[in-house]
């Protein structure tokens, strides 16, 4: 595609996908502890095989329950845990997850103290989360994938996922390349546009139509 085409695929796709994952699971996301984390509880739910939308809102159900932070989460018990997370329908893996997120919790506290800003300090922090109970390579991805915004030193990130709904779109899948279609600010935005497109290939086509009509 053209230069001018490519930039009209991004145009249409940032108007049809404003809200992150994040943001729709209510995360104002800031480089402070209770943000990095809740952002890091969702990289957990999204990295297993269920719907985006059932993790946003077990997500978000988690923290309306009052698990915001890493000390709230090690506080509370497992059933309150399974509890919400049955409330935002994240069923089938309800336990397991519960289980994770309080070792999770204890980790964080045990070595940040609770703070995952003292995760950039490590060697290789993309290596370091991954010793977090339920992130793994998947789940270290989507969670730089958000954070970038506040941890330049990883932007531009777009990973796999992300790349794949590049591919689909018909765009560059180079990181430097789908980062000079945007201003620094919209890097995460564009990101998690480009999994929705590869995770939905009627937002993809949709996107794709309004480009050619543009």
């Amino acid at each position: 595609m053209s230069a001018k085409t490519d930039n009209a695929v991004v145009r249409a796709l940032l108007d049809r996908q404003e809200r992150t994952y994040a943001a729709q699971a209510g995360i104002r996301l800031r480089n402070t502890p209770g943000p990095l984390y809740q952002t890091l509880v969702l990289a957990i739910l999204l990295s297993a095989r269920i719907k985006a939308d059932i993790a946003v809102a077990a997500a978000k159900a988690l923290f309306d329950a009052g698990m915001r932070d890493v000390r709230s989460m090690a506080e509370a018990s497992w059933q309150e845990r399974v509890d919400a997370l049955g409330e935002g329908g994240y069923r089938r893996y309800d336990e397991r997850t519960a289980t994770m997120l309080g070792k999770g919790a204890e980790l964080l506290l045990e070595r940040y103290k609770g703070d995952l800003r003292r995760l950039r300090e490590e060697s290789d922090p993309k290596k370091a989360l991954q010793d977090i109970p339920g992130i793994g390579p998947t789940g270290a991805d989507i969670f730089l994938r958000d954070v970038q915004g506040v941890w330049p030193e990883f932007a531009p990130y777009f990973d796999r996922k992300a790349q794949d709904g590049a591919r689909r779109l018909g765009l560059p899948t180079s990181p430097d390349k789908l980062a000079g279609f945007v201003g620094k600010r919209d890097v995460p935005r564009l990101a998690d546009g480009l999994v929705h497109a590869a995770l939905d290939k009627p937002l993809a086509d949709e996107v794709l139509d309004a480009a050619k009509a543009a």
